[in-house]
């Protein structure tokens, strides 16, 4: 296997590239899985941390509740008042076994401890502040080291002094609580001030890599709540990282071995198939030397397999140049569906058009598949391959006599002749839908696909292929307008609605330019406070020529033609703006639109009008629908949680209207849900409205998600909706959508059914 053959240069070349790639590969996923084994200690490191947090706040709970009811205790407080020594010991002995802890005393308004031992107990002075500032748990130190303490007030019935227990966080009671831990942990309580200095200088609830020994740890610092001026106590945990690692270091073994292995085989195999292609190459450059000189040449075929097609393709390839030549030409084609490209379609249908079609009607119909981007996200593309082969085959196979032609995507264009198929348009339309409709069945099982078509017909809508082509184009949207899933015929007055769509869209950019908007705000109320809470931001237009346009006719269009990102920002902006001007603790609340939400810069536009309106960011509530999710869901859930790192309050909006709201709700810690008025219209003349809203508000209980009903509008709504604990309200009951320079006065003098409830 001399190293200049082909055959030789082939293997080698094909084998060093494999062994190339293959190591690259190999050493990304080996670099995976330690970034991978890393990133899962961290996270077990911070999950057990918040564990520690939540047991010892449960038991800082478990001793104060034991302390308070003590504290509270008649005898206990006359002996405190009498300063009866005996029977304060035999009461601190008692709850100090029956909340086993070592240490239990009094501290009084003068400064004096009454305990049965009050040996350890910290100076009053450091307790002080903190017991007269409200403190009830945190950490003391005493003469064995930092202790958990909890603190309750005695009455009797002013204050006359606090009763204090406390357990040491020894080595033994921090042992008990790492054998809880799911993995190997160290952990230590200690002063800040004895920690070393990079310890000291670590901050808190965040998960670090340290070097020690030779080792790899990762640490994890938490402030504790202390009870006592003086002192700064930490826990830090420890975790030996190189014992997560461990068991990845296996597979990349594996991985190694797997590489080698692989590049022999391919080695092997590459140098048997260079063989196969390198013997037949010289006979093909033989013959076409022979070629080249003007004599005839002929390959023998002794094989059936790509070498042989290529073999029998040559011998073909002289005597079919002109003919092949003369089918491109002619033959124009969709590759994937074998249909006529759209070039083929509009010069067949200009050869047509220039015909004499005063006798006969061409009826030109576009389809348009409806959620076709569905069957490709939900079902992968070659599905969505499949269901537009079989579309094609269909229309082939019901209308023969008809030119059919795929224009590209999910567009598809056919030409019938009503002289050659002498059916009425009507019939002819529906049996288009029916066939289109039998096509995308099988498929229409698993994925909600249907069809918009849009029909003209010549010579009534035109008679050249640009006009026919652009009313078909009128019709088909008018039809997915409409609701997909129809069809429809073109009419005069869609040339008058697109040129009036045209109209308004110019003019709503002219108010983006001029700024010919305003913001209304419709009151959120709480029921828990009794007052309006915040106000709803919603933009109006008023039209210097045809008035006030309702939001539910310029939005659509500005969602299409992507103008609601400048508004979305503008509307965002001043209502930042005119809420700075607001009480303190009243909010605002801004829709923002899917489209704006998945531009680039969403977080920066919001931190920009935060900043320039000096609005606090906890005072802004951004509310958002579940559309939101049907683009890239970490993408989105990522930009979720940069708004949330802002401060920014976010609110799932018309909740229980979309299939998967329960889901959304577990993938992100929205602040507050929004029932959809639909809800709250059922509570009225529904059986089981009352249910639903309160399966709905227990729902968000447990969640920690704060609820809002939209769309109250009379007082039997407000009371169900109270008594079945939703804590916001919002509707017509309450007020319309005011300007906002009537803000304040709603503010002053409530809104609506508020007034009547002080009333």
């Amino acid at each position: 296997m001399p190293f200049g053959a082909l055959s030789t240069r082939i293997a080698m070349l094909y084998a060093g590239l494999f062994a190339v790639v293959l190591g690259v590969v190999v050493s990304l996923a080996a670099g995976g899985l330690s970034r991978f084994g890393e990133a899962s200690a961290a996270r077990d490191l911070a999950a057990n941390a918040r564990v520690f947090d939540e047991i010892l706040a449960a038991r800082a709970r478990q001793m104060g509740d034991q302390a308070g009811v003590l504290a509270r205790d008649f005898g206990f407080r006359e002996a405190v008042a009498t300063d009866d020594a005996p029977t304060i010991a035999s009461a601190l002995a008692s709850l100090q076994e029956r909340v086993r802890s070592d240490m239990a005393f009094v501290l009084t308004l003068e400064g004096e401890v009454l305990a049965a031992d009050a040996r350890g107990v910290p100076a009053p002075e450091t307790l002080w502040a903190r017991l007269d500032g409200g403190g009830t748990r945190g950490i003391i130190a005493s003469d064995e080291g930092l202790a958990l303490a909890a603190a309750a007030p005695i009455e009797a019935p002013d204050l006359i002094g606090w009763l204090v227990i406390a357990q040491p966080l020894d080595r033994a009671e921090l042992d008990r609580l790492v054998e809880l831990a799911p993995i190997a942990l160290e952990a230590q309580v200690a002063e800040a001030g004895s920690q070393p200095e990079w310890l000291r200088g670590a901050a808190a609830n965040a998960v670090f890599e340290r070097e020690a020994e030779g080792e790899r740890f990762l640490y994890h610092v938490s402030d504790l709540a202390v009870l006592q001026d003086g002192i700064a106590p930490r826990l830090v945990l420890r975790h030996d990282l190189a014992q997560s690692l461990a068991a990845y270091a296996s597979l990349k073994w594996w991985l190694a071995l797997l590489a080698a292995g692989g590049i022999v085989l391919v080695l092997g195999l590459s140098w048997k198939v260079a063989r196969s292609v390198t013997e037949p190459l010289q006979q093909l450059d033989e013959a076409t030397r022979l070629i080249g000189e003007g004599r005839k040449a002929n390959l023998t075929i002794t094989t059936n397999d790509e070498i042989g097609r290529l073999a029998q393709s040559f011998n073909q390839m002289i005597a079919a140049i002109k003919e092949r030549e003369r089918q491109i030409q002619l033959e124009l084609h969709d590759s994937l569906t074998g249909l006529a490209s759209r070039k083929l379609f509009i010069e067949r249908l200009e050869a047509r058009l220039s015909q004499d079609i005063s006798d006969s009607q061409l009826m030109l119909a576009f389809v348009d598949l409806d959620n076709f981007k569905t069957v490709n996200d939900k079902f992968g593309h070659p599905a969505g391959d499949a269901l537009l082969r079989e579309v094609g085959q269909q229309l082939r196979s019901d209308f023969s006599d008809a030119l059919i032609a795929r224009f590209g995507g999910d567009e598809f264009a056919i030409l019938f002749d009503l002289q050659a198929c002498r059916e009425s348009l009507q019939r002819q339309a529906e049996a288009l839908q029916k066939s289109i409709a039998a096509a995308i069945t099988d498929e229409g099982r698993k994925a909600n696909c249907s069809a918009s078509i849009g029909i003209a017909v010549a010579p009534a809508d035109g008679h050249r292929v640009g006009t026919l082509m652009k009313r078909a184009d009128l019709a088909l949207y008018h039809a997915k307008h409409e609701g997909k899933a129809q069809y429809h015929f073109f009419a005069p007055s869609l040339d008058q609605a697109e040129r009036a769509r045209i109209r308004l869209e110019r003019d709503l950019r002219d108010a983006i330019k001029g700024v010919g908007f305003e913001l209304n705000f419709q009151p959120l109320y709480s029921l828990e406070k009794r007052r309006l809470t915040g106000f709803e931001a919603l933009i109006r237009w008023n039209h210097p020529v045809r008035g006030p346009i309702s939001p539910l006719e310029f939005i659509p269009l500005a969602e299409e033609s992507g103008l609601i990102i400048p508004i979305g920002e503008w509307v965002l902006r001043e209502a930042c703006h005119q809420a700075s001007t607001w009480p303190a603790d009243v909010s605002v609340a801004v829709n923002v639109s899917p489209k704006q939400f998945t531009a680039t810069g969403i977080a920066n536009t919001v931190l920009s009008a935060l900043s320039a309106s000096g609005l606090p960011a906890h005072r802004l509530e951004l509310e958002i629908t579940e559309s939101i999710f049907t683009a890239d869901v970490d993408q989105t859930l990522a930009t979720l949680h940069s708004l949330r790192t802002l401060g920014v309050k976010i609110v799932l909006d018309d909740f229980g209207t979309g299939y998967s709201s329960l889901s959304y709700l577990r993938s992100f810690p929205f602040d507050k849900v929004k029932i959809d008025k639909s809800f709250v219209e059922d509570l009225g003349t529904s059986g089981n409205g009352h249910a639903v809203i309160r399966a709905i508000t227990m729902l968000a209980a447990a969640l920690g998600m704060e609820t809002l009903a939209e769309g109250v509008e009379d007082v039997t709504q407000f009371e169900v909706l109270e008594r079945e604990g939703c804590q916001n309200i919002q509707g017509y009951l309450f007020s319309r959508p005011v300007a906002a320079d009537a803000v304040t006065g709603l503010l002053r003098d409530g809104a609506g059914y508020q007034r009547q409830l002080r009333a």
